[in-house]
């Protein structure tokens, strides 16, 4: 189950370092391939859709990450 529960954290990562990409490169007019379609909806959207991917993210970051106390 930590194997899981590591890996889900990991993702939660990596969708939270990807909103901060996507949030950097879309003031310079850029975004990254993979989420180019949440300006589909118009830049409003897209920039709700990068928060909530930021804190999504997180939020999956922290609940899953493994934890350091092993004393079981």
């Amino acid at each position: 189950m930590e194997f899981i529960k590591g890996k889900i954290g990991k993702l939660g990562q990596l969708l939270a370092l990807m909103g901060v990409v996507s949030m950097i490169l879309s003031i310079f007019n850029y975004n990254l391939r993979l989420l180019a379609w949440i300006d589909i909806w118009g830049n409003g959207i897209g920039w709700i859709i990068r928060i909530l991917l930021i804190v999504g993210g997180g939020a999956m970051f922290f609940i899953f990450s493994p934890s350091d106390d092993d004393d079981e």
